[in-house]
């Protein structure tokens, strides 16, 4: 009997440690209906991580650690989700999250991330609302407003801050000075402002968005941000006038350009300009070429997949990075619309990758949670889980039906949303941050500022009249005069009184990039209890901006090359030699706890 009985236990161990290794889905990539089945799990899944549609939530943010503009990118993920699929699950929701917030002035920059936005947060919301428009997806109701209208307010919006002080052009990865990254142009920041000019050229025939499209490119290449190999390398410091080139690749970089020049292919063919339609033509195969030898790890034209190649083989992936494959996948499916010639070789691509990845779709506690690495893994779930991880997986699931999609709409092919060219030009808080929050100065505004301030000079006049007379009464020189501090006494530093919220946040915190808080655009949900606190400032120096690696003069010395290394058998990925792994300090900082 006892016998019997291990035996038994030995199956029941063996069953569980099997079906581990047992794939949560049946995934046929030739099949609309298996793609459909579980594109639909894989959503399901994903939105089980989002709760702003829930009572008390803010609708349009992920919960911490998710940072605002990656739930720009899940609206778009939403949008692209019904544009293959045709399911209307999720619409109500991702409008409500996409309206929610678009701030005071229309342009996404609400009043409560404003202050931590940088130009590349607001670029993701924009190319939702521009995808919005391309595909049709619903409408909001008239007074409310519209997506074509918001991709331009954003484009508006961003122009105006294109910057010839330094390196003769290009964005700064900050909108303010106080934010840390200020002093950085980036690649992802010119490459969602190329995409967005680029997609509203095509869609209203207006050659002022193809101007700044051809202008952004032409940067990029002048600064070496995009080299001969059309490889695109992180960014660069203004203090060094863009010299200082940060080498790393990310997939969402090189993803967004090519879109847009698979865009600037379609509107110089519709314009008759042959030259410039060869030209990006060009630099399409460039950048198509420079995807799959970088981010496609595979020896074999038909077992490539798909790879983020400056973290994962090393597993510094951070929040962020781990939802960069989502939006390579988004946007070379979509190439194939505006660059048909592309179609058989991204579709090889994205379908090894798609198999891979839901291979891999094992984990969490329904046994069919995704994580990051679907390349040489042997279809292994990692350990991880999150929203970039799940939104990856259907993205790339999602693409397998791009042959069946709908062209994009323009103005004139059955476009529905409603325009306005000069949507964010009354924000003037694009260069004045205080009327963001509190709206402009109106003459009214003025008049009310200057009765509170005779108010306050009256009190402080009666305040000091006040003393003087107690210092001339009786018994007014046996005061402690050791009470106060003398004049002179204090050193180097700054004291200052001022107003600190009762949640205890500093003033001079270090931007986090616009962490997903409970709090709406414009409201705030939270009580927080004004509290004077003298403080005493030792300015700290500038360090180097969160979120993905940047160039400071303490690390520049110790980056790697970005050349390509030779074949080597003690490393997972042989064929590169491009992952974060000199550097783990930068990519292992504390986040922004707000």
């Amino acid at each position: 009997m006892s016998k019997l009985l291990c035996r038994a236990t030995d199956v029941v161990l063996w069953l569980l440690f099997a079906s581990r290794f047992i794939y949560a889905y049946e995934f046929d990539a030739q099949s609309t209906d298996s793609v459909k089945d579980v594109a639909r799990q894989l959503a399901a899944d994903l939105m089980s991580m989002y709760n702003g549609n829930q009572p008390g939530q803010t609708p349009g943010l992920l919960p911490q650690p998710y940072y605002w503009w990656e739930a720009g990118a899940l609206m778009g993920a939403l949008i692209d989700y019904w544009y293959y699929t045709g399911d209307t699950t999720y619409n109500d929701i991702t409008q409500q999250g996409m309206l929610h917030q678009v701030g005071p002035y229309n342009d996404f920059m609400p009043p409560n991330q404003t202050l931590t936005e940088g130009n590349d947060d607001q670029g993701f919301w924009g190319m939702a609302a521009m995808s919005a428009a391309e595909y049709n997806f619903q409408n909001p109701k008239d007074g409310q407003p519209q997506w074509l209208a918001l991709a331009q307010a954003v484009f508006n919006t961003q122009a105006a801050r294109w910057d010839t002080q330094y390196c003769n052009g290009g964005l700064r990865w900050q909108i303010f000075t106080w934010n840390n990254g200020f002093n950085y142009k980036n690649s992802i920041s010119q490459a969602c402002f190329f995409n967005l000019a680029a997609r509203l050229a095509l869609y209203t025939g207006n050659s002022t968005y193809a101007d700044w499209a051809v202008k952004t490119w032409d940067w990029m290449a002048g600064v070496n941000f995009i080299d001969d190999t059309y490889r695109i390398y992180d960014g660069a410091t203004v203090e060094n006038n863009c010299t200082d080139l940060t080498p790393y690749e990310f997939s969402y970089n090189v993803g967004a350009f090519l879109l847009g020049s698979a865009a600037m292919v379609e509107y110089s063919n519709k314009a008759v300009k042959k030259d410039d339609a060869s030209l990006w033509h060009e630099r399409v195969d460039g950048l198509l070429n420079s995807i799959e030898l970088i981010f496609f790890f595979g020896n074999d034209v038909n077992d490539k997949v798909m790879i983020e190649i400056a973290c994962e083989p090393v597993n510094l992936c951070d929040v962020d990075q781990q939802s960069f494959k989502a939006y390579l996948s988004r946007w070379m499916a979509a190439t194939t619309k505006w660059a048909p010639w592309t179609f058989d070789r991204i579709k090889r691509l994205l379908r090894n990758s798609a198999q891979a990845a839901v291979k891999q779709c094992t984990g969490g506690d329904n046994g069919r949670m995704c994580g990051l690495k679907w390349a040489n893994n042997s279809g292994q779930w990692d350990g991880t889980t999150g929203v970039g991880q799940q939104m990856a997986a259907m993205e790339v699931v999602l693409a397998n039906m791009i042959e069946e999609a709908k062209l994009p709409v323009t103005n004139i092919t059955g476009g529905t949303s409603v325009g306005n060219p000069a949507a964010g030009g009354s924000d003037e808080g694009r260069v004045n941050p205080v009327e963001w929050h509190y709206g402009p100065i109106d003459n009214g505004d003025r008049a009310g500022a200057a009765f509170v301030t005779f108010v306050i000079l009256a009190i402080l006049l009666a305040a000091l009249i006040f003393m003087l007379s107690e210092e001339d009464a009786p018994g007014s020189k046996n005061l402690d005069s050791t009470a106060l501090p003398r004049p002179g006494t204090t050193k180097n530093n700054l004291t200052a009184v001022v107003i600190a919220r009762g949640n205890g946040d500093s003033p001079l915190q270090e931007k986090g990039k616009g962490v997903a808080s409970d709090e709406s655009s414009g409201i705030t949900t939270r009580e927080t209890t004004p509290v004077a606190v003298a403080h005493t400032f030792e300015f700290p120096p500038r360090r180097a901006p969160k979120r993905k690696p940047l160039s400071t003069s303490s690390t520049a010395s110790s980056l790697p090359s970005p050349v390509r290394s030779g074949t080597s058998n003690d490393r997972p990925y042989p064929h590169h030699d491009l992952s974060l792994a000199s550097i783990p300090h930068l990519q292992r900082q504390p986040r922004d706890p707000r």
